[in-house]
C-alpha cells in the first residue's frame, strides 16, 4: 500500500506533466527549501516562483517519473524531463534523482540532483561542452538563472 507521502510525490509529478506549477506548489510546506545545481538555495515562495516560470516557458515538454518511494519523514524519486531549451533551441533531455523531506503532509525540502556538464553539453551545445565542468561557467550558469528567476518574479 502507498505511504501517503509517496502519493505525494505522485501529485508533485503529475502535477509537473500538466505544467501546473500551483497544483505543484501545493504539494510544498510554506518554509519549502528547494535546492538543484542550477538553483542551490530557494526558499518558500522563490521555490514556487521557480516552478512557475520553467512551465510557462516550457517548449515541447515532456516528463517521466519512477521510483517513487517514501515513508514518514523521507522520499526519493528519479524523474526525466525532455524540452527544447528556449536561449538555444537545443533538445535537453535531463536526468534526475530527487529527495525529499516530509512535515505535516507536505513536503519541506526537495533536492534535485544531475549533471549539470552533462545538462549545458545539451542545452548550450559546443560552449557548453567544452566549458561546462569548469566551475566559472557554472557558476554564470547560475547567475544568469537566478536573474531570470528575479526578473520572472518581479513582473
Amino acid at each position: 500500500m502507498h505511504h501517503p507521502n509517496q502519493q505525494l510525490i505522485e501529485n508533485f509529478y503529475r502535477a509537473f506533466q500538466r505544467l501546473d506549477a500551483d497544483a505543484m506548489c501545493a504539494c510544498y510546506a510554506d518554509q519549502i527549501h528547494f535546492s538543484d545545481p542550477v538553483f542551490s538555495d530557494l526558499r518558500g515562495t522563490e521555490a514556487g516562483n521557480m516552478w512557475r516560470m520553467l512551465t510557462s516557458r516550457a517548449q515541447n515538454f515532456s516528463l517521466v517519473f519512477d521510483q517513487v518511494q517514501a515513508n514518514e519523514t523521507h522520499g526519493s524519486a528519479r524523474w526525466v524531463a525532455t524540452y527544447v531549451f528556449g536561449q538555444t533551441g537545443k533538445v535537453v533531455v535531463n536526468e534526475i534523482e530527487a529527495r525529499f523531506e516530509f512535515a505535516d503532509g507536505k513536503i519541506i525540502r526537495h533536492r534535485d540532483h544531475f549533471d549539470l556538464w552533462k545538462w549545458s553539453r545539451q542545452a548550450l551545445g559546443l560552449r557548453g561542452g567544452l566549458l561546462g565542468w569548469a566551475a566559472f561557467f557554472q557558476e554564470k550558469v547560475r547567475l544568469q538563472a537566478s536573474r531570470s528567476l528575479q526578473k520572472f518574479s518581479t513582473q
